[in-house]
């Protein structure tokens, strides 16, 4: 719902600067007037084409802001995950807003063709000194145009290409839209320059900007990078899908996390940072022999890379850490049942929520309240994991209620079973596979009483 509604008041903002400086005009009805002439469809050809190319570049611009992973972003918007959720979704309007644009640019040769060039509007005005840069933007704007449609259409389907060649990939986002804001500032009309819209244009043109050469420098998250290294590492289990557990020790600069948070872990500086959560609660692992404090990883293989941590990782190694980020605590409002959901790996964000209810813990920042917490695991008698998390929901405070649901018993959670026993209002708290995600979203959207917290790691 936040990302629906962040879209929308984004977009609503730059339609309501443009209707400022450029009011619809009556006289686009009739399209086409008794004598064949298409003075309407024209007026409405030269509308479409400035609102969609401004709501494209207004949506790139969002893009780029949002990628920088500015920390005040996660209140207003839920979390660093959510971030990544918008900056995906507004790359998506971009490229098809940039559609509509597109189509209403190259809509000109149907329209002379079916009724000719009676009621064209003339060539608007632009700032001076860019009328001689007209051809070279338009050429650029299209070029861009094609390669924006490639790289959105390649960033969602993320299963055709490996994280390495689709960050290669990525990073060529800030150049497309430095090209797509040249674009813009040499064929946008001079009146749309007037306030309210040019300032805003102006505005999104150099923020977008700056946010994207502060990329392309490599300086996204800068601030929040401190140098640590791997204290140990253990391989929980047998098999090729054993989880890894990686030990950190951070540095005196390290800020501390809250529970439920997660970090941009780079093992390897050619491989980039990945998101991974923190498994522990702050303190719960102490300090190594230098007095760094530790924290622990628990990372499941998914991918190419991840299943090489196990051989690859060595104690000793340097680590670059980047966070934390995200709102993942496991708190509810007042009145409400608190009610955990966790899928395979999906468990490591509740493993720091349970660690900090244990006895000795750091006290928690706010209050907390009993929970009852629902594991789904492929087969519980050989899952690693499980007999650490029977410990810690036995000694928790408040208390945690355990149920596990195993898929070698047969034993599948329904979005039902959350409400057995549970009288009242509930927040869900849901990590793991998006299969299991989709269906509580599904149930949640139509009862009144559920609250659906939903952490989500798809940030690519």
């Amino acid at each position: 719902m936040r990302i629906k509604m962040a879209m929308g008041i984004w977009l609503l903002g730059i339609t309501l600067a443009w209707l400022a400086v450029a009011p619809l005009d009556p006289g686009v009805l009739p399209l086409v007037d008794p004598q064949g002439a298409a003075a309407g469809g024209w007026l409405l050809r030269r509308h479409v084409l400035y609102l969609s190319g401004l709501w494209s570049i207004g949506l790139m611009s969002l893009t780029m802001l949002l990628a920088l992973r500015l920390p005040w972003l996660e209140r207003p918007l839920g979390g660093m995950d959510q971030v990544y959720r918008l900056h995906k979704w507004a790359g998506v309007g971009a490229a098809l807003t940039a559609l509509l644009h597109w189509g209403a640019k190259e809509s000109s040769g149907w329209i002379k063709a079916l009724w000719g060039t009676v009621g064209r509007p003339g060539r608007d005005a632009v700032l001076p000194g860019l009328t001689g840069f007209r051809d070279a933007a338009k050429d650029l704007g299209e070029w861009a145009f094609y390669l924006l449609l490639a790289m959105v259409a390649i960033a969602l389907l993320t299963r055709l290409l490996s994280y390495k060649p689709w960050r290669f990939l990525h990073r060529a986002m800030p150049l497309l839209f430095l090209a797509l804001a040249f674009h813009t500032v040499a064929l946008m009309p001079m009146d749309f320059w007037a306030l309210p819209l040019g300032a805003l244009v102006g505005a999104l043109l150099a923020l977008g900007s700056a946010a994207a050469l502060w990329s392309l420098a490599g300086w996204v998250g800068r601030a929040r990078r401190h140098a640590g290294r791997i204290h140990a590492v253990h391989v929980l289990g047998d098999g090729p899908q054993a989880p890894v557990e990686v030990i950190c020790a951070l540095p005196a600069s390290w800020p501390g996390h809250r529970p439920g948070q997660f970090a941009f872990v780079r093992f390897h500086r050619g491989e980039g940072a990945h998101p991974f959560t923190i498994a522990s609660a702050p303190g719960s692992l102490g300090t190594d022999e230098r007095g760094e404090p530790l924290l622990r990883l628990v990372i499941k293989p998914l991918g190419d890379y991840t299943r090489s941590l196990g051989q690859r990782l060595r104690a000793g190694q340097q680590v670059d850490i980047e966070g934390p980020y995200g709102r993942f605590d496991g708190q509810g409002g007042h009145g409400r049942r608190q009610v955990w959901v966790a899928g395979g790996v999906g468990v490591t964000p509740f493993l720091s929520l349970l660690e900090s209810r244990q006895p000795g813990a750091q006290p928690p920042r706010m209050r907390q309240q009993p929970a009852h917490m629902h594991y789904c695991t492929r087969d519980a008698a050989a899952d690693p994991l499980l007999p650490r998390l029977h410990q810690l929901c036995e000694h928790a405070r408040p208390p945690v209620t355990l149920t596990v649901h195993s898929d070698a018993q047969g034993q599948r959670l329904t979005p039902q079973a959350l409400e057995a026993g549970m009288a009242g209002p509930l927040d869900i708290w849901f990590c793991g596979p998006q299969g299991l995600g989709d269906a509580l979203h599904a149930h949640s959207g139509g009862l009144r009483s559920w609250r659906l917290h939903r952490e989500s790691f798809a940030m690519r």
